[in-house]
């Protein structure tokens, strides 16, 4: 098999180029979110939100509403609901978080075994890449270029709500508003990924292009160029990898970008755990000799 063989093959199925397009939106706009998660330290409530909008994608489903609808309404639950344990009670927040989203997630569990339906609704927890329909593609679609078209529109406004919110205040804006926003397109997020690999393996697409991103570059306008072109890579590499190797495809998507952080955070020039001492074993030689 040549390489134009190598690549072509899996797009003679259709199945396989929504897949691939599913996962390159996915990928795309979890990884342009992901760079203000990381950067305002919102990584556990990232992995709370795509956990707790489980139940309300199911209630979605039983009433025959938008999965978007369920997915925000409980995605502002799950932060209240975190907000009025931590300030009610003597649980701090990282506890609250976790006593939140499991009891969320859990009753998404409760709900999806007791709801009768003629699809598999397990899907939404583990992700059904391969299985994603015309219709599902659609949706996907929409919901990111909804997310997207925000994101870039308001950058200016996230990035000085992440670095500086008395500032925000200062000059007009309303960082809880801003806040409240970024939450929302968290949820709207998190539903363009089920698709992909399911409420499980969100939160690793919410937060990894990101943080891989933060170890190669110290400007916030370059990580958002970085993240969503490595997420996008690793999207095409764990597709076509899971098609050859005829393995899970959402997990070898999430599995791809886990290697590539791996990759970054030992060999990275200036944050690398590796990369950093060779720099400054060739500082110290360059020292050296020119004395």
């Amino acid at each position: 098999m040549n390489l134009i063989d190598f690549f072509l093959e899996p797009l003679s199925y259709d199945f396989m180029v929504r897949a691939l397009a599913t996962t390159l939106i996915a990928s795309i706009v979890c990884a342009v979110l992901s760079c203000w998660l990381v950067l305002i330290g919102w990584s556990l409530m990232g992995d709370a939100v795509s956990h707790a909008v489980l139940p309300g994608v199911v209630l979605a489903y039983i009433v025959g509403a938008p999965f978007a609808l369920g997915a925000v309404v409980f995605g502002f639950l799950a932060v209240a609901l975190i907000g009025a344990v931590r300030d009610t009670s003597r649980v701090k927040e990282d506890a609250a978080i976790g006593i939140v989203f499991t009891t969320l997630f859990a009753l998404g569990l409760v709900l999806i075994s007791v709801t009768p339906s003629q699809t598999d609704l397990n899907h939404i927890i583990f992700g059904n890449l391969l299985g994603v329909s015309w219709a599902d593609l659609i949706q996907v679609i929409i919901l990111g270029a909804i997310t997207f078209a925000i994101l870039v529109t308001k950058r200016r406004d996230f990035t000085l709500y992440a670095f500086d919110p008395t500032h925000a205040h200062a000059i007009g804006l309303n960082p809880k508003i801003l806040g409240a926003a970024l939450l929302g397109l968290l949820a709207l997020t998190a539903v363009v990924a089920l698709q992909a690999v399911g409420v499980i393996l969100v939160v690793a697409m919410l937060i990894i292009p990101g943080a891989t991103a933060y170890l190669l570059t110290d400007r916030f306008g370059r990580m958002l160029v970085v993240a969503p072109a490595i997420s996008a890579a690793c999207a095409v590499i764990g597709l076509y990898l899971s098609y050859y190797l005829d393995t899970a495809s959402g997990g070898m998507v999430v599995l791809a970008q886990g290697a590539v952080f791996a990759l970054v955070y030992l060999f990275s020039p200036r944050h690398g755990l590796i990369g950093t001492r060779v720099m400054s074993t060739r500082r110290r030689r360059a020292l050296a000799s020119a004395q």
